[in-house]
């Protein structure tokens, strides 16, 4: 499919402007409602990529735009220096949905991730009594936390670590799912903590073996370890529960959250812990200017209360199982694997005559369907949590259809 002159000049405006850090599925868009966006020449497609999950509430839900939009006409920010009306009720809110004696607010997912960072070399030194500047945290291969120097610096990944050195110290990788490497790693008494995804989304929707949370929760509570979960992905119904922890009845020590925090609106992250762990900072040992601001604190709120009251993680879990069902179906020598959990799910691509799974994006996209493929043989698809079982159906054919006839 063609461009039109309207979407080519817009594409290329970035291509002469922006810095060239994204290589974006050629589409543009201009109008999102529910699981659907609309480009510039007015075409349709289902989203199935919901902004790597930052939209499950569906794009621009009237309740978090109401609430978003009401706040902004009376008051945007006033940096930390001052109280202000909404952050206290928030903060209240979101300790009393998941369970924690306090939260610290921020903006975006890897801003979330650095202060859990802190935050658990803190406590490494304030309680757990660690000699000042030999904690160690323990991260997983394949991981994606961000894109901060200090995130990188626990990446695997070549594309997103290659070049950014030096690299922060005090960081060892092991094994994802491999409950043994992790045994082995905390017998160093140096460790402060164990950061983990409870689905490695970034790396092509890769789902543990059962039990492998939950061992790995009891083998830092023998180590005095911090278990922290990054569910800025995976959390806010992404999987069928409300936290992909909730599958193992497990509570993380650290809890990270973003994207749908605020449904896709505004950029919110929160990271939530009980006091013994919170209170290690103190006033002026870490901010963020905007973490916390009032239009924040009523769009997490509003967003976190649609989750809730539509009933947004059932939804993700009765939904994923049919998703997954019908795309098991499809007879297709390109499709080589369908995993996920929820409304979190990927296909794996068998390349063929040159063709990647970003070719088979490319014709999705022909098709009315929006995905974006993770390395060249993934493609990640997870619509917002809000879609309907006959839409999905529908979906489940234009993925089916797309196959066959390549």
């Amino acid at each position: 499919m063609k461009n039109s002159k309207k979407a080519e000049r817009l594409m290329q405006i970035e291509a002469d402007f922006g810095a060239h850090n994204y290589h974006p599925l050629p589409v543009v868009l201009e109008k999102g409602k529910g699981v659907f966006l609309w480009d510039v020449n007015g075409k349709k497609y289902f989203d199935f990529l919901s902004a790597y999950s930052a939209v499950n509430q569906g794009h621009c839900h009237p309740a978090i735009v109401k609430a978003m939009t009401r706040q902004a006409s009376k008051l945007a920010l006033t940096s930390r220096a001052f109280y202000n009306d909404s952050l206290g009720e928030y903060e209240r809110y979101i300790t009393d949905y998941f369970g924690y004696d306090k939260v610290l607010p921020m903006n975006t997912g890897a801003e979330a991730v650095e202060t859990a960072l802190k935050l658990c070399r803190k406590w490494g030194y304030l309680k757990k009594k660690i000699t000042e500047n030999k904690a160690r945290i323990i991260a997983c291969t394949g991981n994606f936390h961000g894109r901060t120097i200090s995130i990188v610096s626990m990446s695997s990944d070549p594309d997103a670590r290659n070049g950014y050195g030096p690299y922060t110290p005090g960081i060892e990788l092991i094994p994802y799912n491999d409950l043994a490497a992790l045994k082995k790693a905390l017998e160093d008494s140096n460790v402060a903590g164990f950061i983990v995804e409870p689905i490695q989304g970034e790396a092509g929707v890769v789902v543990p073996d059962k039990g492998y949370l939950r061992g790995a929760a009891e083998l830092c509570s023998k180590a005095n370890v911090l278990f922290i979960a990054d569910e800025v992905q995976t959390g806010i119904a992404r999987t069928g529960k409300m936290l992909a922890c909730d599958h193992e009845k497990i509570r993380p020590d650290i809890l990270i959250l973003g994207k749908a925090l605020s449904g896709g609106m505004y950029p919110v992250s929160a990271v939530l812990a009980d006091d013994h762990i919170m209170l290690c900072i103190k006033p002026n040992e870490h901010g963020s200017t905007f973490g916390g601001n009032p239009i924040a604190a009523r769009t997490g709120m509003a967003a976190l209360e649609v989750v809730k009251k539509e009933k947004l993680a059932q939804k993700a879990e009765v939904l994923g199982e049919i998703f997954r069902k019908e795309l098991r179906k499809i007879e297709s020598v390109r499709l080589q694997d369908v995993r996920g959990k929820g409304l979190l799910n990927a296909i794996v691509i068998k390349p063929m005559k040159g063709k990647t799974a970003w070719d088979v994006c490319l014709a999705l996209r022909d098709n009315g369907l929006l995905a974006k493929p993770t390395h060249d043989h993934i493609i990640r698809l997870a619509p917002p949590l809000v879609i309907t079982k006959k839409q999905i159906l529908k979906a489940a054919k234009i993925i089916r259809r797309t196959l066959k006839n390549m």
